[in-house]
């Protein structure tokens, strides 16, 4: 192992960075997790501010207060971006990571708002960061589940491409045929508003705005609605068969890694499973 890969963050090098590393990255101190709590709680606000933004009369009454908020709750968020950014090893790691980017994008709005209007609602996005409840109540378990179930849509993405591009070609099929049965003057006034309601009719979501009107559109669409309750059972299939080859749940903890900002570690890891640096 490399004396970078092995080097840890020691107190007497640099405890402040070390216990900053602590409280904003890890959840099973006092002090962490109280940090993750607060933080859950801002992007609460943060959200609800944002949606409240978009009903026009809150808005007109509440508009300048609406708007301070956001500013405040942006300098606290870059505030909190910089700190992650300072307690870790290396930066490039967490700035390129899934929760990086979404930190950086829950902060870019209400900057470009200054250049470009309308945009801060785009701030939405910080929804996105309360994922990081389930590190904070120990919820890890539910992120190992979400673990298996991504390898095991990973695994089964070709025989799902090969599943969705027959029943595109099933619509088309069915598309064209309900536009020669029933005609422009029954709503089928072109193949692709008819393979339209092939897809809403197979998906067995019915939305009614077209419906056939002859006997033998309303014998196809009957085939169409019970082939559609078919359909939907299959790719699940799929992915049911791909997590059970997968075996079962491994035990993880709440460790993230101060040098690649990397999580999902056994609760007995001594080293980081991606850089190899101690955590």
């Amino acid at each position: 192992m490399s004396k970078e890969s092995s080097e840890t963050i020691r107190p007497g090098k640099a405890p402040w960075r070390g216990r900053l590393h602590e409280i904003i990255f890890e959840a099973d101190t006092p002090m962490g997790k109280a940090f993750d709590v607060a933080l859950l709680l801002v992007i609460f606000i943060s959200v609800l501010a944002v949606m409240l933004e978009s009903v026009s009369e809150i808005r007109k009454d509440h508009e300048h207060a609406l708007h301070v908020v956001d500013w405040v709750i942006t300098v606290l968020f870059t505030m909190e971006y910089i700190a992650r950014i300072i307690s870790i090893k290396r930066p490039r790691a967490y700035v390129f990571s899934f929760f990086g980017m979404v930190d950086l994008l829950s902060i870019l709005p209400t900057y470009l708002s200054l250049f470009m209007s309308g945009v801060h609602l785009l701030s939405i996005i910080r929804i996105v960061r309360l994922l990081r409840i389930f590190r904070v109540f120990k919820l890890v378990r539910f992120l190992g589940e979400a673990s298996q179930l991504s390898h095991a849509l990973k695994a089964s993405r070709a025989k799902i491409i090969v599943f969705i591009g027959s029943v595109s070609i099933l619509v088309v099929i069915l598309g064209t045929i309900m536009f020669i049965v029933e005609g422009g003057e029954n709503g089928f006034t072109s193949i692709p508003r008819s393979i339209y309601w092939a897809v809403v009719t197979l998906t067995t979501v019915g939305y009614g705005d077209i419906a056939p009107h002859t006997v033998l559109g309303q014998g196809i669409a009957a085939f169409v609605m019970i082939l559609g309750y078919g359909i939907i059972a299959v790719p699940t299939g799929i992915v049911t068969a791909e997590m059970t080859q997968q075996g079962g749940y491994k035990k993880t903890s709440t460790q993230v890694c101060p040098y690649c900002s990397a999580e999902d570690h056994d609760n007995d890891a001594l080293y980081c499973k991606k850089c190899g640096g101690k955590l």
